[in-house]
């Protein structure tokens, strides 16, 4: 096998011949491989200037210099089943009703891959999925089914470092590598020897942060863990510590993010930048990995025939806005990394538009010369980056100059909803009155500090009005608040005597068992709320 941490002098000698600008489209007969990796909870702006000069990340560097990188790419719920759910089936997750890390697709829907199958592609996945239904812990779920209930708890464990003292551990995320060996495998014992085309699947873990002890101070997935080898890779004079407001004047969803997620406390200057640091070396180790592909298909003499796209399933706030983890529709949280390579793919090119996740399907079914469905949600890419597409009017006809974007599960108290423009970020909440809306001129404001929406009444309510042509927000959210407290109904019934020590004893048994019948009683009292008296 290839040494995993290749230099930079070795990705540079992978030549691929760029395609001629003449060169038509493939037929379905002879449409190219695709390799689709995706992490998880990479933040895209590392894949561009100025977060690209924080660690170096020399695989998603060659892709950008030999391919289409999408400056504005972002995930449709930044959580990780719904997510997952919107890029696999091309639909918003409003229209899938993937509400929470439990409540994805059914394990039977029909994917892309599924399509790609049907039509003479030789599949294969390896690695997280993560959008079915059923998954996550029960913590997780519960969490998101109270969101609603007048308490405030802390669910995860203060975020942590922890590292290995060793400059020669490459091997630190030891699942991911093991699955990014049997894709390896694969395409040299399998994929090589194919004569229809093939699409391969490889989800990572990482950058994910990792478990924490499950008791006593640090509980939930808080940990960001590395060796002294990727730290190695992480300018640290270049990381930005945050500006943070003061906790009295964040907006209300943005403190009970926080406080859910731990983060309300002091937090030195060195705590914030070795979080931001191991995280970073974090997602080096995940660029590696996505290279050890790359460079399997060079060997395998695959790469000239085969797409390469990497993307992620979210971003990671990193101590942004005074949170770790995603479920957050600021930029850290909700870009995401999104870059193509291969054949017919324009070299050295990047695309401003915005573009989101729910576009991989149709691009999937467009590479493979597959015609696409009517009910799709997204937009196949090709047109932005393809040699063959060279209609101007066409393209800024064929994807809307708008994103959506929506939050529905645990450590966020209200369903989200964010409308992404060229320059504005519109960000709506439940009902639209309950809960004050926030709109950022990214163009002037890219740490969005700075909430206008009352400063620019007129485009707040244009914004407004243009997310509700396309979802009716306050109805999804009314669905979303009465499957919340159906949900938590059947579980309580399920767990019957036992409920009050199993509720006591979830992630946030710290703060529940100093006043556990204080608590019950505000779930008792949610349940009383617009609900049907026999279901309570």
């Amino acid at each position: 096998m290839l040494l995993l941490w290749v230099s930079l002098v070795a990705v540079s000698a992978l030549a691929i011949q760029a395609p001629g600008a003449g060169e038509q489209r493939q037929g379905a007969a002879k449409a190219p491989n695709v390799v689709l990796v995706v992490s998880d909870s990479f933040d895209g702006r590392l894949t561009f200037h100025p977060g690209s000069q924080v660690v170096k990340l020399p695989f998603i560097n060659f892709m950008k210099a030999r391919g289409t990188s999408f400056l504005n790419a972002y995930t449709n719920s930044p959580i990780c089943c719904p997510s997952r759910a919107a890029m696999w089936s091309g639909l918003f997750t409003h229209l899938t009703e993937s509400w929470n890390n439990f409540k994805g697709l059914d394990p039977n829907y029909t994917t892309w891959m599924d399509v790609m199958e049907r039509h003479g592609y030789r599949t294969q996945k390896f690695g997280k999925l993560d959008y079915t239904s059923g998954h996550h812990s029960i913590s997780n779920r519960v969490e998101a089914w109270t969101r609603d209930v007048a308490f405030l708890l802390r669910q995860e464990g203060r975020p942590m470092v922890n590292l290995i003292h060793n400059r020669t551990k490459v091997r630190v995320m030891e699942r991911d590598w093991q699955n990014t060996d049997k894709a390896i495998n694969w395409l040299r014992k399998e994929a090589i020897n194919y004569t229809e085309p093939f699409v391969l699947y490889l989800g990572l873990n990482l950058p994910h942060p990792y478990p924490s002890p499950s008791s006593g101070e640090n509980f939930g997935s808080s940990t960001f863990h590395t060796s002294l080898y990727w730290l190695g890779k992480v300018s640290r004079d270049a990381i930005k510590i945050p500006k943070w407001s003061p906790l009295s004047e964040m907006h209300p969803v943005d403190y009970y993010s926080s406080y859910t997620k731990n983060c309300t406390g002091r937090f030195t200057e060195k705590e914030i930048k070795n979080i931001r640091a191991f995280y970073y070396a974090m997602c080096a180790e995940t660029d590696a990995m996505l290279g050890e592909i790359i460079l399997a298909l060079h060997q395998l003499d695959l790469l000239q025939k085969t797409i390469v796209i990497y993307s992620s399933d979210h971003g990671e706030l990193a101590m942004e806005h005074r949170q770790f983890y995603k479920m957050s529709m600021y930029e850290a949280s909700a870009h995401v990394p999104l870059l193509m390579m291969g054949p017919g793919i324009k070299v050295d090119l990047q695309v401003s538009n915005v573009v989101s996740l729910v576009d991989i399907y149709p691009t999937m079914l467009d590479i493979a010369g597959i015609p696409l469905p009517q009910n799709l949600s997204g937009y196949s890419l090709l047109p932005l980056s393809s040699e063959t597409f060279k209609n101007e009017h066409k393209v800024k006809n064929l994807h809307p100059p708008w994103i959506l974007s929506e939050f529905h599960g645990c450590n966020v108290n209200a369903s989200t909803y964010m409308l992404r423009t060229n320059h504005w970020k519109y960000i709506a909440y439940s009902d639209g009155a309950s809960v004050l809306p926030q709109l950022f001129d990214l163009s002037s404001d890219p740490d969005e500090l700075t909430n206008v929406a009352v400063k620019f009444p007129e485009i707040t309510y244009s914004l407004d009005q243009k997310l509700r042509s396309i979802i009716n927000y306050p109805k999804v959210s009314a669905s979303v608040h009465q499957y919340n407290k159906e949900q938590f109904i059947k579980w309580k019934q399920s767990i019957g005597q036992n409920y009050s020590n199993v509720i006591a004893n979830l992630r946030w048994h710290q703060d529940w068992q100093k006043e556990p019948r204080k608590y019950e009683s505000a779930i008792d009292q949610w349940l009383k709320t617009h609900m049907n008296p026999r279901a309570v």
